[in-house]
């Protein structure tokens, strides 16, 4: 593994919990043609990222490691599938990562950024594993950064069987504090990532939030995550999202708000 700028002499501590962490303008990024397998594969790749140093601070992009590996029997054990599929989806997603990039909206100043995931991916076939190189363009919004960021631990998508379940319950857990989020029906379908599909708002709502909202209660009723149509005239604009307010409550799997971090070499 390569290390840049990084001081290897140094203890470096993981999470015992593998957990997402991105900032907020790559958590409302459009992620192209990825499909859920894709997306679950790139935050399992995600949550290797990171650590702490010996003096507890957060590592920064440019001593974080770029190359990480993610086996088939990780995967399907992650995500409850079988191994078979698991071998099969980590060599599509292999070649999907390495052609994909994001496109993050820098409102401060008007512009849209495009930016390439991997600089490198390797399946090896005998061994079931991909390998995969990060770009520097990526990584500061994939490391501990200072300014707003996510974090939740990838066991509480797990049992997600659609990417839009999965992409609605990352916007929301920005909001989890006041328990509500509004986007407009454009954010919603760029976040979606859905392109030409669903182009009719009735097919748009029924396919990608209304079930997302679904399978977000059946996975955690006392979240009680709904939502109200905003219209101007006869056509809806925007959509409100209403939930609990807070994740303690509702996410058995969630230790977000755990005190201690629990850490290990």
């Amino acid at each position: 593994m390569v290390f840049k700028g990084a001081d290897l002499t140094k203890a470096i501590l993981k999470s015992k919990t593998p957990k997402v962490y991105k900032s907020k303008k790559l958590n409302s990024a459009n992620f192209g043609n990825f499909n859920h397998s894709d997306y679950q594969i790139f935050l399992q790749l995600i949550s290797k990222i990171g650590g702490v140093d010996e003096k507890g601070k957060y590592l920064q992009p440019d001593k974080l490691q770029r190359e990480y590996v993610l086996t088939a029997k990780e995967y399907a054990k992650a995500f409850n599938t079988d191994l078979s599929f698991g071998y099969k989806q980590i060599n599509k997603s292999c070649k999907k990562l390495m052609k994909t990039s994001i496109f993050v909206e820098k409102i401060e100043v008007k512009e849209v950024w495009e930016i390439n995931i991997c600089s490198m991916a390797i399946y090896n076939k005998s061994e079931g594993k991909i390998t995969i190189e990060f770009t520097d363009k990526i990584m500061p919004y994939l490391a501990q950064v200072k300014e707003k960021f996510l974090l939740y631990n990838i066991k509480e998508i797990s049992n997600f069987g659609s990417l839009y379940t999965t992409r609605l319950y990352e916007l929301i857990q920005e909001y989890k504090k006041t328990g509500w989020m509004e986007k407009t029906v454009t954010e919603l379908r760029d976040a979606f990532a859905v392109g030409n599909k669903h182009k009719k708002y009735g097919h748009f709502k029924k396919y990608t939030f209304a079930h997302a909202c679904e399978e977000i209660n059946h996975n955690y009723p006392n979240i009680d995550l709904r939502f109200e149509e905003k219209k101007e005239s006869r056509k809806v604009v925007a959509i409100k999202f209403i939930f609990n307010p807070s994740c303690k409550k509702y996410c058995r799997n969630n230790d977000f708000y755990n005190a201690q971090i629990l850490l290990e070499f």
